[in-house]
């Protein structure tokens, strides 16, 4: 027995279209789109009457991508919470960048919540933390040397 790889990370949204435009600006790509819906899929996640509209992206060539999903039925009705860096549970996503200034320039230019300025770690990485649409925390981190 062993895992082979990570396959995706889903991530819930309800406004799918806001969030597609945030990462195809990060410079990911549509791998896929489609619909769910059905008894199976109730099955699945465990919830009744279940309508999704998903989004698959990731880099040109990766095989791991980011699914968002919006769950067109059952709605979740509540308010979604801004997590911050320490709140408990999944907390972000971490991409290695190249040019992590001309990132955040662009993120800044479109008005994304930057945690911090850019921080140099020891001689390894200069790392920032951003908060993209619907509380999404996304670590960028670009390798020094």
């Amino acid at each position: 027995m062993k895992i082979n790889r990570i396959d995706h990370v889903s991530i819930n949204v309800n406004d799918l279209s806001e969030a597609k435009a945030f990462f195809l600006d990060l410079g990911l790509e549509v791998h896929a789109e489609w619909e769910l819906e059905g008894e199976q899929l109730d099955r699945i996640v465990g919830l009744k009457g279940v309508k999704t509209a998903c989004i698959g992206l990731g880099m040109p060539g990766a095989q791991t991508w980011i699914e968002l999903v919006k769950f067109v039925t059952p709605a979740d009705e509540r308010d979604h919470q801004q997590p911050f860096a320490n709140t408990l549970g999944i907390r972000h996503i971490c991409f290695a960048v190249e040019d992590l200034e001309a990132i955040i320039a662009k993120l800044k230019d479109k008005g994304t919540e930057i945690f911090s300025e850019i921080e140099q770690y020891e001689e390894s990485y200069k790392l920032c933390y951003v908060r993209g649409p619907e509380g999404i925390i996304l670590e960028l981190a670009e390798k020094l040397g």
